[in-house]
């Protein structure tokens, strides 16, 4: 499995210590087991850093402001990013749309902004139960509205389809229910495109095995080393 694509999403955890201690390690499990997938990890902002690997590991930005600098008090923007050679940036997030009110219009905003500036962006979608619960067209809707004002070609995107109702929950989507779903959105982009939601060493390999998942954006399950290393393993294997 050594095409998929594997990204580790922090959100609020670690430091600047505990991110280069984490990279450090993965990077030397990488080159002793021989594995070469594509690896992103998105710290937090105050942890990212330009980091020497011999690996395949990219540092990528869990949010930013679509400006070079400015007057946007607790944001970072393209001048932050360019001191680490930061040049990925996760957009669309359900937690910074449901939680932090981030209207499709601002996503969108975003998304060309970056876009412009030829950064590989990993765009997640994702519907909440009620919408699974009203069926396969209305998630079908419901993921098309939230690529409104995307450029689904673009040619350094990476889909992420994590739906609400699994992030963070413990409940993982069957892989029959991920390989619909992958199916709809595959319909409309070609992009590479991950599954994330309560993805664990318990069921990686099983979801990466499903047709048309590309990889895994994964959360908890990331955040410490020997879990990382775990699925890595099951990658590999």
């Amino acid at each position: 499995m050594d095409d998929k694509i594997v990204a580790a999403n922090f959100k609020t955890n670690h430091t600047r210590r505990s991110t280069a201690e984490y990279v450090e390690a993965i990077d030397l499990f990488l080159s002793e087991k021989k594995i070469g997938l594509p690896l992103y990890i998105f710290p937090p902002s105050t942890a990212l850093d330009s980091f020497e690997t011999k690996n395949s590991i990219h540092i990528g930005a869990q949010n930013a402001y679509p400006t070079v600098k400015g007057s946007f008090t607790g944001e970072i923007g393209l001048q932050q990013l360019e001191e680490f050679g930061i040049d990925t940036i996760l957009v669309g997030h359900s937690e910074r749309r449901h939680i932090l009110k981030e209207t499709q219009e601002f996503v969108a905003e975003k998304f060309r902004w970056f876009k412009e500036r030829g950064f590989t962006i990993f765009y997640c979608i994702g519907e909440p139960l009620e919408v699974r619960k009203a069926g396969e067209e209305a998630v079908r809707q419901y993921l098309l509205k939230q690529c409104e004002g995307i450029d689904t070609s673009y040619e350094n995107l990476v889909l992420a389809y994590e739906p609400v109702w699994a992030i963070g929950t413990g409940k993982t989507a069957t892989p029959e229910l991920i390989e619909q779903t992958h199916a709809l959105i595959k319909a409309f982009s070609d992009r590479p495109l991950l599954y994330g939601g309560s993805v664990k060493p318990q069921n990686i390999k099983e979801i990466l095995e499903v047709p048309g998942c590309d990889g895994a954006l994964i959360g908890t399950s990331s955040w410490e080393v020997s879990g990382m290393v775990s699925m890595l393993r099951k990658v590999k294997g």
